[in-house]
């Protein structure tokens, strides 16, 4: 077993130079650990497996509750900031690199974390939350918030992550690329910028050829029309926010 696991560093991590070296990556003693302290988590050993996983996050900085299940062929590479939650499952030939989160959403009790299905690939910094269902085959953009099912042979990217290839086809014109994920945010500002710039060339073109008038009391007032204008322009504002 422990054979296996070093195999698997050395197969996935070209860093990894020889297999003695691979006995210094924190993602091995990570799983080593968990290993036993499933075992006592089976055994409804609760306090004795939680003590063994917090002395295995102090010196690891991964961090997986005892009773997730791991399967074989796992490789956390770097790992700092690793969390996998009680009820997480994973399949065989997982990769996970570091700040990967296999994380809950609330308090309930029963199912509660994701399950991930064989040969997949979770890049830096992603966020699987809930019940959810990652299907085999399927790729996790770096940063990405996972939050519904992913099927197989899928690849999601953004914040909230959308299937962007779907068994090796373009589901959209994105492509994949860690250091240049799209923004969704951004364009949506961006949008809402050109939006309000048309609204306010409108509003100063009416105001422009709106007659002003006189009051009793000599004010100068614009017409009712400029100021239904400059009013349908806020609700239109407060539609885009």
């Amino acid at each position: 077993m422990l054979m296996d696991d070093m195999r698997v560093i050395q197969d996935r991590d070209p860093a990894a130079k020889s297999m003695w070296e691979t006995l210094l990556y924190p993602g091995l003693h990570a799983v080593l650990w968990h290993r036993v302290a499933h075992r006592y988590y089976r055994r409804r050993k609760y306090l004795l497996a939680r003590l063994i996983s917090q002395v295995a996050r102090f010196f690891t900085g991964i961090e997986i509750h005892p009773g997730a299940r791991l399967g074989r062929g796992l490789f956390i590479d770097h790992g700092m900031g690793v969390v996998i939650g009680e009820t997480a499952a994973i399949g065989e030939n997982v990769t996970l690199f570091q700040g990967v989160t296999l994380g809950g959403t609330g308090t309930e009790t029963g199912k509660r974390h994701p399950t991930v299905g064989n040969n997949v690939m979770i890049a830096a910094n992603a966020t699987l939350l809930g019940a959810i269902r990652v299907g085999d085959n399927s790729k996790i953009g770096a940063g990405s918030v996972v939050i519904r099912d992913v099927p197989p042979e899928a690849t999601v990217v953004g914040v909230p992550g959308r299937v962007v290839r779907l068994r090796g086809k373009r589901v959209e014109g994105v492509r994949l690329d860690h250091g240049n994920l799209p923004d969704p945010v951004r364009r949506d500002l961006a949008t809402i910028r050109r939006r309000l710039t048309v609204l306010e060339k409108e509003g100063r073109v009416v105001e422009h050829e709106s007659p002003a008038v006189e009051d009793e009391a000599g004010n100068v007032k614009t017409s009712q029309r400029a100021h239904r204008s400059e009013k349908g322009e806020q609700i239109d504002v407060h539609r885009l926010s």
